[in-house]
């Protein structure tokens, strides 16, 4: 098989490696990107946008489940819904079908080629990748390690049987009559929410003393009111100790030191991610690392000239969002242009019930960083819109320095926040002030007057509330 000599090779085409490739494409760099499974990555085939539908669908069922039921105060009714869980799926992937499609179209757009396999590194400018027609060697003049991350397992319940991964989650085809989740983060949460508004009795285990422990607190509790609401049982403080002899059990120590034993069908084990930093020739490169993690600077450029990473292999936050980004830089450093990108306007969402999104710094990250504040903060059982969603829980709520009134933070848990989410980043990243935000027209009834409504009870002016 014939060499192939490139000057931007990108190593995994999920959302930072196929975004890197394409816009370095549209700047004319002969670029060439290695996969060994469909384009899209994580995010796209297993990840973000098959966990959306099934969040959707299961809001669906419920809603008209509740209907059957006649608690609703619409006066609408309806007669008794059925689930066939395996056509939701099936919805789902043609979904994942579709926009796997979009990229490789986008990168046949942008005249990248696609190398289909498992690439390792022989050295730093030369890769070989294992296809299905034998061994293709790749030189490259630049190099973008995107690959990504996978769930990790726990030694004392490793994947298999009855215990899976976020992965296996995504592909049922039934819904288990009792399923227990391990980790109350953001997956196990979105996926533990889904799956009991489909009729599976949930319960989660959860080792910190509360559940979404990156988030604080005010954030989280309209959360935990919807899952005592779900008959979703939480347990804090406790640790899954392994599946009991039998296997459809799993063995939980609790926060009192008791052994107690959960039923269950499925054991869904989300206790986070670790990034894929083994199988591609790592020990071939002199890397600096930050603990598992390649170390990179602000360009995303690693310890080796003409080496780049990208995405979850480099860290916190492991967000899709923030893999397109340095992807898109990386691109155009690679072309010559002079980049950078503002870490501060990173959103983080949380598509839970009711949903969670945060820009920037919360009131005690900026108190800790020594910064007095303003804070306003408007709640949406006030806001017209969400009440005619039956959207009351939760709020949206500003972060402004005291002395200038400059935004550094944005936070809101409600129905439906995770659209406000581009409002709150935009006005972080361009340097918004509290009387940007106030002084800016909110269309009437919406969601976002809440935003405005809040800047203006940081200015001490609220005018609905």
């Amino acid at each position: 098989m014939k060499d192939i000599s490139c000057k931007l090779l990108v190593i995994g085409a999920g959302p930072g490696g196929y975004v890197c490739a394409i816009r370095a494409g549209q700047l004319g760099i002969d670029t060439v990107i290695v996969e060994a499974r469909k384009p899209g990555g994580t995010c796209l085939n297993i990840g973000c946008i098959p966990s959306k539908a099934l969040i959707h669908a299961a809001e669906e069922y419920e809603r008209i489940a509740h209907l059957a039921a006649g608690r609703n105060p619409l006066g609408i009714s309806t007669a008794k819904p059925a689930l066939d869980l395996s056509q939701t799926m099936a919805w789902k992937d043609g979904i994942v079908g579709r926009l796997n499609g979009g990229v490789s179209g986008l990168l046949k757009k942008a005249k990248v080629k696609v190398v289909e396999g498992w690439a390792k590194f022989r050295d730093g400018k030369t890769v070989e990748v294992e296809t299905e027609t034998g061994l293709q060697i790749i030189r490259a003049e630049n190099v973008v390690i995107a690959t990504g991350s996978v769930p990790v397992e726990l030694p004392a319940l490793p994947f298999g049987g009855p215990v899976i991964s976020s992965t296996e989650a995504l592909s049922l085809t039934e819904v288990p009559g009792r399923l227990v989740v391990v980790g109350g983060g953001y997956i196990g949460l979105e996926l533990g929410t889904a799956f009991a508004k489909m009729g599976a009795h949930v319960t989660v285990i959860e080792a910190q003393s509360r559940i979404l422990p990156h988030y604080d607190a005010d954030l989280t509790q309209p959360v935990g009111k919807r899952l005592r609401e779900l008959d979703v049982e939480v347990l804090t403080g406790a640790k899954a100790k392994g599946l009991a002899k039998t296997g459809d059990a799993l063995l939980v120590e609790t926060g009192d030191g008791k052994e107690i034993r959960l039923a269950a069908d499925k054991i869904l084990v989300t206790v986070g991610r670790r990034p894929v930093v083994n199988g591609w020739g790592l020990e071939e490169l002199v890397l600096d690392m930050d603990g598992r993690f390649i170390r990179i600077g602000e360009e995303c450029q690693t310890s080796m000239r003409g080496i780049y990473a990208i995405g979850d292999v480099t860290g916190e936050p492991m967000l899709a969002h923030r893999a397109m980004a340095q992807g898109e830089m990386v691109a155009e450093i690679v072309a010559g242009h002079k980049r950078v990108w503002d870490k501060r306007s990173i959103p983080a969402v949380c598509f839970t019930d009711p949903e969670i999104v945060t820009v920037g710094l919360s009131p005690d990250q900026a108190r800790q960083a020594g910064t007095e504040v303003k804070i306003g903060q408007f709640p949406f059982s006030a806001n017209g819109r969400a009440m005619t969603k039956l959207g009351e829980q939760g709020f949206v709520r500003v972060v402004a320095r005291a002395d200038n009134h400059l935004i550094v933070g944005i936070q809101a848990v409600g129905q439906g926040v995770s659209e406000l989410a581009a409002a709150f980043s935009l006005a972080v990243e361009m340097g918004a002030r509290l009387e940007d935000i106030a002084g800016t027209i909110h269309a009437h009834p919406t969601q976002g007057e809440a935003f405005q409504e809040s800047a203006l009870k940081a200015l001490g002016h609220g005018l609905h509330i």
